[in-house]
């Protein structure tokens, strides 16, 4: 099989299972996909400080509309240097 009759079956996809193997193709390609999709699953019970702190986060982003703290202000507190500068 060559590129162009794998594109020709592409083409005859319907939108759902284009998106099937859309991502088949890149858990395929991506070593962090295919890596995170081979894990094995987190069987730890959630524990109720983990509950309580989630709710804490989400709380604490409700305040800010959603929104976390800029890296670069991170970085400015800790008066680091980031590894690549942009």
């Amino acid at each position: 099989m060559d590129k162009q009759h794998a594109h020709k079956l592409l083409d005859e996809l319907d939108p759902g299972q284009l998106a099937a193997i859309s991502h088949l193709l890149e858990v395929m390609v991506d070593p962090v996909a295919r890596a995170v999709s081979a894990a094995p699953p987190d069987d730890e019970q959630a524990t109720d400080e983990d509950r309580r702190r989630f709710q804490e986060g989400k709380a604490w982003f409700a305040k800010r509309g959603g929104k976390g703290i800029p890296l670069e202000d991170v970085i400015a507190q800790f008066d680091a240097v980031p590894d690549d500068p942009q």
